[in-house]
């Protein structure tokens, strides 16, 4: 066990490029990480790392017993995981990152009856609309739009992405509301800034015929939160393009209306990711098994259809 936790560090300070930020994914100190690399150095009899006070590299030799043990150790991993789980049951701390408002929307409530079936699972959620390396980040699994599939990742549809133009009643009132999307450049824009560029998408609206038309609103303002940007537009403030899934709410409750609701933004698939193992740790498959099936018994991917 003990080569096994120094394995570990040696991965994951390879992986970072840094034994710092090895020891906060791992929840050790530093100095226990070089400690436990030294002694797999001593153990293995060369240098795996070169080491200054800047810079963290692999020798040859550490190279080579990367692309050795690199993927064996998770497999090594998920194997003592799935047997060591409580009772036979899916066990240990899930590690899951997902959008903000999505996650508290549509993930969060399903977390007690979630709870009530696997009780040994102890979830570790992070909240963020940026999209993350599984793999690097060691995150068991995302959820997330638009995110490109890197090696050894796979996905599962939940959901279609759509945007759609929204603003309040109040701001209709003293606003025309636009008959196309030709009229948009007359109206306030609250536009978001995506949180991954730091730029404004100059996304293209579509319709039921599949004709497509630009998005021409006035920048009135720029969020890089979408619920803030929906708030805004609750506010009276101007017209705003956000994810359909945001939007429901304020929807349902009429502080906003659809506007030209015969077009929407095509964002493609919300996606729950999962690294691709074929021994896959119980506690990722019943996740990811469980979020799936939600979905599905609840239509949530027709809910969630600007169409």
């Amino acid at each position: 066990m003990e080569t096994m936790i120094s394995i570990e560090c040696f991965v994951r300070s390879a992986e970072a490029g840094s034994f710092s930020e090895a020891a906060r994914r791992l929840g050790l100190t530093p100095a226990a990480v070089g400690k436990n690399i030294a002694r797999l150095e001593a153990r293995l009899g060369v240098r795996l790392f070169q080491r200054s006070t800047r810079s963290l590299s692999l020798t040859e030799a550490g190279q080579q017993f990367l692309d050795e043990v690199g993927g064996s150790l998770s497999t090594i991993q998920n194997a003592v995981a799935n047997l060591a789980s409580a009772g036979g049951q899916p066990a240990g701390t899930l590690r899951v990152s997902m959008p903000v408002n999505f996650g508290r929307q549509y993930i969060v409530p399903m977390l007690g009856d979630f709870l009530q079936r696997y009780p040994a699972i102890s979830p570790d959620w992070a909240f963020d609309n940026r999209p993350v390396d599984l793999i690097a980040q060691s995150f068991d699994a995302a959820l997330g739009g638009g995110i490109d599939l890197s090696p050894g990742v796979v996905a599962r549809r939940l959901a279609p992405a759509n945007r759609v133009l929204v603003a309040s009643p109040a701001y209709l009132a003293e606003h025309p509301a636009p008959k196309s999307p030709a009229d948009l450049h007359e109206h306030d824009g609250i536009l978001i800034r995506s949180p991954q560029t730091g730029r404004i998408r100059p996304w293209a609206l579509t319709n039921r015929s599949k004709q497509q038309a630009p998005i021409t609103l006035r920048v009135r303002m720029t969020m890089s939160d979408p619920g803030a940007a929906c708030d805004a537009a609750a506010l009276g403030l101007g017209i705003a393009l956000i994810n359909y899934s945001e939007s429901l709410a304020h929807l349902e409750a009429g502080t906003l209306v659809r506007v030209l609701p015969g077009w929407h933004v095509d964002g493609g698939d919300v996606s729950i990711y999962y690294p691709a193992q074929k021994l896959l740790p119980a506690k990722t498959r019943a996740f990811v098994e469980f979020v799936v099936e939600r979905f599905r018994t609840e239509r949530l991917a027709q809910l969630l259809s600007a169409d």
